[in-house]
């Protein structure tokens, strides 16, 4: 592409050399998802061949891509995100909020979501999704007791590392996302109830343990908003912080813009042991039902692993 001098030392023009082309983010939006191998990619974005051989080979010489051997014979290859592809994934979460608040919605700025609008379907169409392979967000660490009653053994330590999104030795994880903790949401419609909905978990900890079931509080805050806020509620299961977006990306979550921000909206997704969402609540108004419609279906779904 033909750039005017100007734009040489522009990052918004450099950028667009990468994303400006619309095949080339439905790439990215896709190997975000997890679908990282040719035939995959070429039948969830409806792509030739060739098209999709030229956007793969352009995007790992831009260096957002690179390829992985995972078969010789016939030479087979994976793409996966590099550093810099990664780096990109909170531009595509933001081009799909202004997307879905501008374009599909009305422009209303609000945490929840019409029964009748693109997100609503979006989360409701989750189920039979499988999340991508190797998944892992900075989280808190689990607290030593959570075996038992929560809130009863040490809190959480200082720093949890990678915690995988979906336990890998649970037959049901509950994942649930939340704008965030120990914000002044003022009138954004459906933001406010993150410390309840953290503390009724927390208190029905026990029974999900009792059923076999993991738990995940995702928000977009940072590591340490996140360590302080579990230490001072003593909460028994991790929360993961999804600040570079990787989890919005790969299932494509609704999010709003609000204290600075991209942050998640509020749900709870049923996850099975294979990593495939089994049932999704969105959106979540009313909290403590929420809390307990998430047991009664994390609890099936392990029964029937």
């Amino acid at each position: 592409m033909r750039m005017h001098n100007a734009d040489e030392t522009c990052g918004v023009a450099q950028a667009a050399l990468v994303l400006g082309d619309w095949w080339n983010v439905l790439v990215l939006r896709e190997v975000a998802r997890g679908h990282v191998r040719f035939d995959a990619l070429a039948a969830e974005i409806g792509l030739s061949r060739k098209v999709l051989t030229e956007r793969l080979g352009g995007l790992v010489a831009q260096g957002v891509l690179r390829r992985s051997l995972y078969q010789r014979r016939p030479v087979r290859y994976e793409y996966l995100l590099t550093d810099a592809g990664t780096a990109l994934l909170p531009l595509l979460v933001a081009m799909q909020d202004w997307g879905d608040r501008w374009v599909l919605g009305d422009g209303t700025l609000t945490a929840t979501a019409d029964p009748d609008g693109a997100e609503h379907a979006r989360v409701h169409a989750l189920p039979g999704t499988r999340l991508p392979d190797g998944l892992e967000l900075p989280g808190t660490a689990e607290t030593a007791g959570a075996a038992g009653t929560a809130g009863t053994g040490p809190g959480p330590g200082p720093d949890g590392g990678d915690v995988p999104v979906i336990s890998p030795d649970a037959p049901a994880t509950v994942l649930f996302t939340y704008p965030g903790t120990g914000v002044e949401w003022g009138p954004i419609p459906g933001a406010a109830g993150c410390t309840l909905e953290n503390r009724l978990f927390r208190d029905a900890w026990p029974d999900f343990r009792r059923a076999g079931v993991q738990l995940r509080g995702t928000s977009t805050q940072l590591p340490y908003e996140q360590q302080e806020f579990a230490r001072a509620e003593r909460l028994p299961y991790p929360l993961l912080s999804d600040a570079a977006q990787q989890l919005a990306a790969a299932l494509r979550l609704p999010v709003f813009r609000g204290a600075g921000r991209l942050r998640h909206k509020r749900l709870i997704l049923v996850v099975d042991a294979g990593r495939t969402v089994r049932h999704t609540l969105f959106p979540v108004t009313d909290i403590p039902h929420a809390v307990e419609e998430s047991l009664r279906l994390a609890a099936d779904c392990a029964r029937t692993r």
